[in-house]
């Protein structure tokens, strides 16, 4: 990785290689926190706090070698999220390499004063183009803020001669220590669609969502900001989002865990994926438009709840 000047307070942004060659972005904020992106996947595969701590979980038997997605961190599903059709689960923004944006453009609102910022660009390739046939220019911006808070900003552009329609998830992985100990905040009460049967539309009952049993949800019409809170950590992640309706909600429990050759055993008791998603209703871009969706995730004490957001409390935290 080389050696970081953090003794100097500085935000750093760097290239470098992980283990298997693959190449890979550092971001750096003077206290300690960092974010780790994969060009492959346009992924994030890393997010410490200031302790050190990494807060996504990764499997331990991720597989480092396109074509193959990376089991961890945060996928980015376009242009779909699921399967159906041609394309493969999830699309195919998670397993092309993205390169670095030199020159992005404007984004109104989103300060890059005194944060480490990333800007990726993904583009089809002719062979994108034969499996799903739009173009488009997708950009990615990426920032690791004072405290450590990390926001996602997506753009999806139009570049095309019709329209097109897709679907969306950051398919986000939190590391917890024990997912029977986690509960989330901020979508009890709503309607979601099951995928465990058969997408048949519910409404969440309770006052909090708990882990018991494979889960694998779409929840609907979902308030701009979202809680899980780790018991055992004491730790609380606050994800908000903008652009992106829906959340899903996902764990493969027992059986779903041992089927997947990239996932460990027992490592369903240790993460959560909760997604900022659009997939209920897809966006549809006329040629020239864009889509922005945006996830900011942060972290605060556990005694935060998702509807009482103390402003100072989460500045400490």
């Amino acid at each position: 990785m080389g050696h970081l000047a953090m003794s100097e307070q500085k935000f750093s942004v760097e290239m470098a290689k992980d283990a298997h060659g693959l190449d890979k972005v550092v971001l750096n904020e003077p206290r300690g926190a960092s974010a780790q992106v994969h060009l492959f996947g346009g992924q994030v595969t890393s997010w410490k706090n200031e302790r050190k701590e990494e807060l996504l979980f990764m499997s331990s038997k991720a597989i480092f070698k396109p074509p193959k997605a990376i089991r961890g961190g945060i996928p980015i599903c376009f242009p779909q999220f699921g399967s159906c059709g041609s394309l493969e689960q999830h699309g195919f923004a998670r397993n092309r390499v993205w390169s670095i944006d030199n020159n992005p453009p404007p984004l109104p609102g989103s300060s890059v004063e005194n944060r480490a910022v990333l800007d990726l660009i993904l583009k089809p390739t002719e062979e994108d183009l034969k499996i799903w046939p739009h173009s488009f220019e997708f950009r990615l911006r990426v920032t690791l803020a004072p405290g450590g808070d990390l926001t996602l900003i997506s753009r999806i552009r139009n570049t095309d001669t019709k329209p097109f329609t897709f679907t969306f998830a950051y398919h986000t992985y939190f590391s917890v220590s024990d997912i029977s100990e986690v509960r989330v905040e901020g979508v009890e009460t709503l309607d979601y669609l099951d995928n465990l049967h058969d997408k048949q539309r519910f409404t969440e009952q309770g006052d909090a969502i708990t882990f018991e049993s494979e889960v694998d949800k779409i929840y609907l019409s979902t308030p701009t900001k979202i809680a899980i809170l780790d018991h055992e950590k004491k730790r609380t992640y606050v994800l908000r989002k903008d652009g992106l309706p829906d959340a899903v909600v996902w764990n493969p429990w027992e059986r779903k865990a041992k089927s997947m050759t990239d996932f460990g055993d027992d490592e369903y008791k240790h993460m959560l994926c909760v997604e900022a998603a659009a997939v209920e209703k897809p966006i549809t871009l006329k040629p020239g438009e864009e889509w922005k969706g945006r996830q900011e995730l942060s972290t605060v004490p556990s005694s935060y709840c998702s509807g009482q957001l103390d402003p100072s409390r989460v500045l400490q935290g």
